[in-house]
């Protein structure tokens, strides 16, 4: 091979670098909590509420310490709480986003690429009516943003950590959700 082919092989590779998939970032899991302090009634509501927005059954979690000051006992019953994953996971969040204007605060963002953000009124959210019978709550929104090839630090077998330079940061995070969800950092 001479030089000039050699020069024409290396042109055509620097021209057109291929973009690794392993390295694109995706959502990986968004996570909808209710806390309404208080089992019975509430938390009831809570629990319709939130599965006629995501379509799934919550889990109820409870308390982890008994707190006097707001009549909080030990292992009562105080939230709900659902996991979404692939394409409930985005559809949710596009409308969750929507609820708070496309615009999320840079401090909502982690070191790790995860944000979180507040929804003050579940009504704020598209295509969701007011029942009197449910009455208001807010929710938070918790979104867990990974690349592929997480799995190896879950799994049971032969577990492993990510590398470092494998990791998504506060910077690719939000630039994911900039180009993603059209969403304004501020």
């Amino acid at each position: 091979m001479s030089v000039e082919q050699a020069e024409e092989t290396t042109g055509e590779v620097e021209e057109k670098p291929e973009r690794n998939p392993m390295l694109e970032p995706r959502i990986g899991k968004v996570v909808v909590n209710i806390c309404v302090g208080r089992s019975g009634e509430p938390l009831e509501k809570a629990v319709r509420i939130l599965e006629e927005l995501t379509g799934q059954k919550p889990s109820i979690r409870r308390a982890k310490k008994t707190i006097r000051a707001f009549g909080i006992r030990r292992k009562e019953p105080i939230a709900c709480m659902v996991t979404l994953r692939g394409e409930k996971a985005e559809e949710f969040l596009r409308k969750a986003l929507e609820a708070v204007g496309n615009r999320i605060p840079l401090r909502s963002f982690d070191e790790h690429g995860n944000f979180a953000f507040g929804i003050r009124e579940h009504i704020d959210i598209p295509g969701v009516k007011y029942d009197p019978e449910l009455g208001i709550v807010g929710m938070d929104v918790i979104v867990n943003i990974e690349r592929p090839g997480y799995r190896v630090a879950r799994r049971r077998r032969a577990k492993s950590k990510i590398g470092r330079r494998h990791r998504v940061s506060r910077e690719e995070a939000v630039e994911f959700i900039r180009s993603r969800f059209g969403v304004e950092v501020f």
